[in-house]
């Protein structure tokens, strides 16, 4: 059976790589989602990672503090995040570039889209961090944009929740599930997908988004193959 995309960028919450624990790192999760990421490197897939910043800074949550401080400051946690993963990834034999929005030549690459490109061709996953290098933007922003530029095939998008709902699940047992969305319809009806934005710009450049949950780290396998699980949000 083969896979159903070639270039891919998965999209992980920072809170999926806490398990458990809530905050920080839990090394045991991060093994487990790079096992699955070297399963589809070796089925020849070509992988690009974005990673977000929860686990340890929420920059929206800084009430009194100065909006670009707070969003700079989760910049700099999706790096952290982002070198735990390459860790983990080199640890199991798999090759990867770190490269970062803001530049830190000491431990990560400068992002530069056709370097990008060339490490995915040379069989290298890429793991892009901090953000856009804007305040103001989401790592939801940074996966869709990065995805336009490497002209990925889909945005698998894994979070704590396992699909789209109508309504927060864990706060709501009536929640209604969807299994296909528009872009439309998530914007339409404010839906928490992605954010806006990002919504957009994946409307825009015709790239399809798949909701998908991390409590069965399998589930990004399953994905790929093109098991029809969470919801799948494209045009019409």
């Amino acid at each position: 059976m083969e896979p159903k995309y070639k270039r891919i960028i998965l999209k992980l919450s920072g809170e999926a790589l806490a398990g458990e624990n809530g905050f920080g790192i839990n090394e045991n999760v991060v093994m487990d989602i790079a096992r699955q990421i070297k399963k589809l490197k070796d089925m020849g897939l070509e992988i690009a990672l974005v990673v977000g910043g929860g686990n340890f800074w929420r920059g929206r949550s800084g009430k009194s503090m100065d909006r670009s401080t707070a969003d700079y400051m989760g910049m700099l946690a999706t790096v952290i995040n982002g070198l735990a993963l390459q860790d983990a990834l080199e640890s199991i034999g798999v090759m990867t570039r770190v490269q970062t929005a803001i530049e830190m030549r000491q431990i990560a690459e400068p992002y530069i889209k056709r370097k990008a490109v060339r490490h995915l061709e040379k069989d290298r996953v890429v793991i892009f961090s901090a953000g856009t290098g804007n305040p103001f933007f989401s790592t939801d922003t940074t996966a869709a944009l990065r995805a336009a530029e490497i002209e990925a095939e889909v945005i698998l998008l894994a979070k704590k929740v396992d699909a789209v709902y109508d309504s927060d699940p864990h706060e709501n047992p009536d929640a209604v599930k969807f299994d296909h969305l528009t872009y439309k319809e998530v914007l339409s009806k404010s839906l928490k997908v992605m954010d806006s934005t990002a919504t957009s710009l994946c409307m825009d450049n015709h790239i399809p988004i798949i909701v998908f949950g991390l409590d069965d780290p399998d589930n990004i396998y399953k994905v790929v193959m093109g098991e029809n699980i969470g919801t799948t949000v494209k045009e019409d």
